[in-house]
């Protein structure tokens, strides 16, 4: 890959592949239905933003959404937020998710580390949702109620999601990998009635009983009346030490036809959480109808997905990857979910299991793609993916360098689907579109009714330089609210203290004027050396560019009250160390490859980089440490995949630059 470069022409749609798209067949029936002509996807795009309540009604017509009411009016109020979505009518996400159902194709596919490809089809589906629905609704389960689930990702997680949202309960969802400290900041917030449950959970060839955890969670939410056990680690495994239990085969039992609640378009769906790097989470609560609404068009129009389409994301249950895996259900799509380690028992595990479910799109982190890149795969001549149309990839912003393996190494005739947005609205902002072209290194476009821009230190829209990514114009699938926020006010704190009536989502981009875009990283993690701005990806993707280099971790502490300095922490290989023609190296290729103002005033080594448990790198918090803050201030251990590295860094402030 050593002629990635930023913008290189790596694919083109060919004109076959266009036609058959949704965004085609959309922008056709724009033309004949409503008279709109739009010659390309900049024109629409235009369209969608400028008039935003005729293009989210268009959404809703194109998809045919049913609704037991009509609504008065796609959009009411002027400013953000507040807004108002569809303001009198009445529908139910899961009715829209079994709108689909087909004999020809399944609803989903599932592996695991311990199981091998099993399939679920719509008619099972609609069986076992129908029967748990009717088991919640016999514990008094009702609208509003909040349900929350500690199990990982596998068809019984999707069955009670669904089976909550038809009843017009509220569900949230942590994945088994989370201690408890953290799943009770989360869950206790919310004052759940139910929990579902597993005994345990497998990961990298490693088993972890996690019933002792589920007693805590029991004991530390007593709003709780029950728990529905699920023996998925040991199928003879016993709910011991837990009380107030229903098997999960019991509730399978009951009977009774699968019923969809009809609720007012902003009834709360599910409630989503920040990352929980500092203070508790926030409860992000997010509507049925505002959630239906966003993904149809995101995965119907941005992904592509028709039905029988066999979609992939590699997640777990605390990720909003996986609310947007379960989304392709509302277009017909097959879901297909994994449980396990992508490592195990090597990095060639997923791509298997692309070959063996027959995957359209392949959904995954940026992260996975750049190992798989260090670790020289080549799935493209190991396994058979000749039914593979596309990849996507988020999580942080993917380099050139990335993009150039998945061509050069998967396949050559592939749409390569870059997407970044967030937990905030479950959805992207910028993502893929399968009339366009895709260049090295930039997401494609910024999506249909997203006004995203780019805003300068004064607050001008800028193209072609890096700004502060910014949301003028209001997503049904924004939060209705964040949970116990009295007059929202932590909501109005989060996304539009800065610019009021707008949101700033926190991140650095770049929108060409061609309307592609690059994301630079956290804009509150930014490098600002000497007035020249710079993300934090873009030091990592040289860095992490040299073999001897696993992971690396910038900080700058400039503007924090101390010496403007910049330390770099990098994680090695085994066996290699940090003598001093590899710290040369390291910084003769930053200098050379950035600029000279962006070297690090010091290399350190370190055993990894510390993370959160969804896989992002911890710069703000670290930021704080190396700064003075205490660690119990600056982070919450809970909700990191290994705390034990904070203490690295706060035995490590004592001895940087004394403040000036």
């Amino acid at each position: 890959m050593a002629d990635a470069a930023e913008g290189k022409l790596l694919w083109e749609p060919t004109k076959e592949f266009q036609t058959q798209s949704n965004m085609y067949a959309y922008m056709r029936w724009l033309a004949e239905r409503k008279g709109l002509q739009f010659v390309t996807y900049a024109e629409l795009w235009k369209w969608s933003v400028e008039h935003s309540a005729d293009f989210w009604a268009t959404i809703w017509e194109f998809y045919n959404v049913k609704a037991s009411r009509d609504y008065t009016q796609a959009l009411t109020g002027s400013e953000m937020p507040g807004m108002r979505w569809f303001e009198g009518t009445e529908l139910n996400y899961a009715e829209h998710v079994f709108r689909h159902a087909a004999s020809d194709h399944p609803a989903v596919l599932f592996q695991s580390e311990r199981q091998p490809l099993a399939e679920l089809s719509w008619g099972e589906l609609r069986r076992q949702v129908a029967a748990v629905a009717a088991a919640l609704r016999a514990m008094g389960v009702e609208r509003g109620d909040r349900v929350v689930s500690y199990m990982p990702n596998i068809p019984q997680s999707l069955v009670a999601f669904l089976a909550v949202a038809s009843i017009g309960a509220i569900w949230s969802s942590c994945s088994p990998d989370f201690g408890s400290p953290s799943v009770i900041d989360r869950f206790s917030q919310i004052e759940p009635k139910v929990l579902f449950a597993v005994d345990g959970y497998q990961y990298g060839g490693k088993a972890f009983d996690r019933r002792a955890v589920v007693a805590e969670l029991q004991a530390a939410l007593p709003t709780l009346q029950r728990t529905v056990f699920v023996p998925y680690l040991d199928r003879a495994a016993q709910p011991d030490g837990l009380s107030n239990v229903m098997l999960w085969d019991a509730a399978l039992a009951h009977t009774g036809e699968l019923m969809f609640a009809q609720v007012p378009f902003d009834h709360p769906l599910w409630v989503l959480y920040s990352s929980g790097t500092t203070g508790l989470p926030k409860p992000i609560v997010q509507s049925q109808g505002g959630v239906l609404i966003e993904h149809l068009k995101a995965i119907g129009l941005h992904f592509d997905v028709k039905p029988g389409d066999r979609f992939f994301w590699f997640t777990t249950t605390g990720w909003m990857m996986w609310n947007m895996l379960i989304g392709s259900l509302l277009l017909g799509g097959t879901a297909l979910m994994y449980d396990g380690s992508p490592g195990w028992p090597d990095m060639n595990r997923l791509w298997q299991f692309a070959e063996q479910a027959g995957m359209a799109f392949f959904g995954t982190s940026a992260g996975y793609l750049t190992a798989c890149m260090k670790a020289e795969l080549e799935p493209g001549t190991t396994f058979d993916l000749s039914k593979l149309k596309a990849i996507g990839s988020t999580g942080s912003p993917l380099p050139p360098e990335g993009f150039d393996w998945v061509y050069d190494r998967v396949k050559r005739d592939l749409w390569l689907v870059s997407v970044s947005g967030g937990t905030d609205v479950c959805s992207g902002f910028v993502s893929g579109c399968p009339l366009l072209p895709v260049y090295s290194g930039e997401i494609q476009c910024v999506c249909l009714g997203v006004y995203a821009q780019a805003f300068d230190v004064d607050g001008n829209a800028v193209t072609g330089v890096m700004g502060e990514l910014v949301i003028t114009e209001p997503m049904p699938s924004m939060p209705i609210y964040f949970w116990n926020d009295p007059n929202n006010e932590r909501y109005r704190a989060s996304y539009f203290e800065m610019y009021p009536g707008k949101w700033r989502h926190g991140d650095w981009v770049v929108i060409s004027d061609r309307g592609s875009v690059v994301v630079y990283g956290r804009s509150d993690s930014t490098i600002n050396r000497m007035g020249v701005r710079m993300g934090t990806s873009e030091i990592y993707r040289v860095v992490e560019s040299i073999p001897e280099v696993i992971d690396s971790l910038v900080i700058d502490l400039e503007g924090l009250g101390g010496a403007a300095y910049m330390p770099l922490f990098v994680a090695l290989k085994d066996g290699v160390t940090l003598d001093e023609a590899l710290a040369k190296r390291i910084k003769t290729l930053i200098r050379d490859a950035l600029s000279p103002r962006h070297v690090p005033d010091d290399i350190f080594v370190i055993p990894e980089v510390p993370m959160t448990l969804s896989g992002k790198k911890l710069e703000v918090p670290v930021k704080k440490i190396l700064a003075g803050v205490p660690v119990v201030k600056a982070a919450n251990p809970d909700s990191l995949r290994n705390p034990y590295m904070l203490d690295y860094f706060a035995d490590l402030a004592g001895q940087l630059p004394k403040k000036q």
